[in-house]
C-alpha cells in the first residue's frame, strides 16, 4: 500500500497536472483576498482574519479537488492498467486507500502555502497578533475534512467511468450538491423542523460549525462516516468486475 501510496504521489509531482491545480488554487485565492475588491478582501474589510480564504476554498474545492481524483481509477481504466493493479497483492480497500491519502497529501501540499496569509494577517494586525488563532486552526481543520470528503467523492466518481472529463464533471456535481444542495432545500419554509434536519446533512452546516473554532464530535463524525460511504461505495464498484 506505501508503495503505491508513493507512486501515485509521484505520478501527481512528476506531472505538470499537479503544479497546475496547486498553482490555480493559490492564485485564484490571492488575488480574492488581496487583489480584486470584493468583500473578502482583507485590505478592504479591514479586519485581522483569513476567514475569507476559508469563504473561497470551499467553492474552490469543488472543482480542485475532482481536478485532482478524475485521473485515479478512470485513467487505469483508459490506459488498461487496471486489471493489472487489481492482480497486485493489495486489497481493493489498500489500493483506495492509497489513492485517497495521495490525494488528501497534493491536497496538504495546496494549503500550506496558504500559511503566508496568516502569518501576513497576523503582523498586519493592529496591535500585532490580533488574530482569531482558534478560530483559524478551526477552519484549516474543517477545510481538510471538507477536502478529504470531497476526495471520496472524487473517487467514486472516477471509479464510475474511463473518461476524465466525465469523472470530473459527475463528482464536480455531486460536491456541490453536498455542499450546498440541503441548504438550498432547507431555504423552504413550507418544510418546518424537518428542514433543518435535511440542512444537517449537508456538508456546509458542519464546515461552517468547525470554522468557528470550536471542534464538535457530531461534525467529526458526520464527515467521517461520508468519508467511509463513499470510499464503501467506491469499493463496491471495483467488486462489480467479480458479478
Amino acid at each position: 500500500m506505501t508503495s503505491l501510496y508513493i507512486k501515485e504521489l509521484k505520478t501527481f509531482l512528476s506531472s505538470i497536472i499537479g503544479y497546475i491545480i496547486i498553482g490555480v488554487f493559490l492564485i485564484i485565492s490571492g488575488l480574492f483576498l488581496w487583489v480584486f475588491p470584493n468583500m473578502d478582501n482583507i485590505m478592504e474589510a479591514g479586519l485581522s482574519d483569513v476567514q475569507g480564504l476559508f469563504n473561497l476554498s470551499q467553492f474552490l474545492f469543488i472543482f480542485l479537488v475532482p481536478a485532482i481524483t478524475m485521473r485515479s481509477f478512470a485513467e487505469e481504466k483508459r490506459t488498461g492498467t487496471m486489471d493489472l493493479l487489481l492482480t497486485k497483492p493489495l486489497t481493493d480497500m489498500q489500493i483506495i486507500w492509497a489513492k485517497f491519502l495521495s490525494c488528501l497529501t497534493l491536497l496538504v501540499i495546496a494549503l500550506i502555502p496558504t500559511l503566508v496569509y496568516v502569518i501576513s494577517v497576523y503582523f498586519l494586525g493592529n496591535p500585532v497578533g490580533n488574530i482569531d488563532m482558534g478560530s483559524t486552526w478551526g477552519s484549516y481543520l474543517g477545510l481538510l475534512f471538507l477536502g478529504a470528503t470531497f476526495i471520496s467523492v472524487g473517487l467514486f466518481a472516477s471509479s464510475l467511468t474511463n473518461n476524465q472529463i466525465v469523472a470530473f464533471i459527475v463528482a464536480a456535481a455531486m460536491c456541490f450538491i453536498l455542499l450546498f444542495g440541503f441548504a438550498f432545500i432547507y431555504s423552504f419554509e413550507s418544510l418546518g423542523a424537518v428542514g433543518y434536519y435535511l440542512k444537517t446533512l449537508g456538508a456546509e452546516h458542519h464546515y461552517a460549525s468547525i470554522s468557528k473554532g470550536v471542534i464538535d464530535t457530531r461534525d467529526i463524525i458526520y464527515f467521517c462516516s461520508v468519508i467511509f460511504i463513499f470510499l464503501f461505495g467506491t469499493r463496491m464498484v471495483l467488486l462489480s468486475r467479480k458479478w
